[in-house]
């Protein structure tokens, strides 16, 4: 007896350390992967707006034509998504990037008006975002750089008493609405309806 309990006790242990490693294994395995909803979330919903920014009607614009005075100044986005310039005339913006616009108006104006045209461009005033909901004073307001959520509710006169203070929804151009947690690392973009939701009881 004495000679083979040991040796028995000790493959008992073996094996049952090597269960306990595949069940944890198992479950690891199965166990649901969370998203972060931290400043990456944040990070998500809007880049910097100097390169992500896409152009649309109600911003207004400073267009610089470099050594060219007369053909520089001040322009809106119009309803129909193009701005007015002088010698070239409608240019779309609506749905590009600054750089894609300067890029535009250059092609204007090298095609037979300017050699080797620089242009230089950007937004003096960006269009007005929405807040819907369930905000004291849901409306069209300006936007400033660098809003978050929770600046837009601020604005729109804060939460009403029904308010779901964990979400809020965000239409983007386009697309459908999306929603994102309540928090001030979620930016807005110009342009943005942001809708707050009711809270179920």
């Amino acid at each position: 007896m004495r000679s083979w309990f040991p040796t028995l006790a000790r493959r008992t242990v073996a094996s049952l350390a090597g269960v306990a490693v595949a069940v944890g294994l198992v479950v690891f395995a199965a166990a649901p992967v969370r998203a972060e909803s931290g400043a990456g979330a944040g990070q998500a919903v809007a880049g910097d707006l100097a390169t992500d920014y896409f152009l649309g009607t109600g911003d207004k614009l400073r267009v610089i034509v470099y050594g060219e005075q007369d053909l520089s100044g001040e322009f809106d986005v119009t309803g129909s998504g193009k701005v007015s310039l002088p010698l070239i005339g409608q240019v779309q913006a609506a749905g590009l990037t600054l750089a894609q616009f300067e890029k535009e108006v250059a092609d204007h104006l090298a095609n037979g008006y300017l050699t080797n045209p620089r242009v230089s461009a950007e937004v003096l005033n960006y269009r007005p975002f929405y807040i819907i909901g369930e905000v004291s004073k849901p409306g069209q307001y300006p936007y400033t750089n660098g809003m978050t959520v929770l600046n837009a509710v601020a604005v729109g006169g804060g939460y009403t008493y029904r308010a779901n203070t964990d979400a809020v929804y965000i239409t983007r151009g386009d697309g459908g609405e999306v929603q994102y947690p309540a928090m001030q690392s979620v930016k807005v973009l110009p342009g943005d309806i942001v809708r707050i939701p009711e809270r179920f009881f």
